[in-house]
């Protein structure tokens, strides 16, 4: 039984590790992404706080292993209460552009390729000011969060390999 929750600045290999652990475990997957916003593409507006988290509950009621991924202080926080294992993506800035600039096209989120790359810039600068923001996508929220979880956790500084992550899930008890 594991109850994983993986977070981290945008492009920090978030999505990318949650689908490895998914294909590799079969665990149960949720993109933050998916509960969080209103499901309109056109000015997208984010649900409340209390609708997400009963989503969560929905989600975990049923299921022993479950990975979670998604850069949301409040949810992350809450979803602390239930997971005992936390993964914190922490790369540099520009480990987190490159990706960002390399990531393939996220159906879920956009239309088309062309409609995620128009919003490419827009995105870089929303990662370059992780270090400065102070809100819930902040990197000082995040390492609160990190920081005051009790179970196992790990954090990576780096691009993830997947030799070390499955080293440190393993075993999975």
């Amino acid at each position: 039984m594991a109850k994983i929750l993986i977070f981290g600045n945008s492009s920090s290999g978030k999505s990318t590790l949650a689908q490895k652990i998914v294909k590799t475990y079969h665990f149960s997957p949720l993109d933050l992404d998916t509960i969080a916003w209103k499901p309109e593409l056109q000015n997208p507006q984010r649900r409340s706080f209390e609708d997400s988290c009963q989503d969560i509950l929905d989600f975990t009621k049923d299921k022993s292993d479950w990975v979670m991924e998604g850069c949301y202080g409040d949810l992350i926080s809450f979803i602390g209460n239930y997971c005992d294992r936390l993964i914190f993506l922490n790369p540099d800035i520009e480990t987190c552009v490159q990706n960002c600039r390399q990531r393939p096209w996220e159906s879920h989120k956009y239309d088309s390729l062309e409609a995620q790359n128009a919003n490419l810039e827009m995105l870089v600068k929303w990662i370059k000011d992780y270090y400065i923001r102070d809100d819930e996508f902040s990197l000082s929220a995040h390492r609160q969060i990190f920081d005051s979880f009790k179970g196992k956790k790990v954090e990576y500084n780096h691009n993830w390999e997947e030799k070390e992550v499955f080293s440190w899930l393993n075993p999975l008890d």
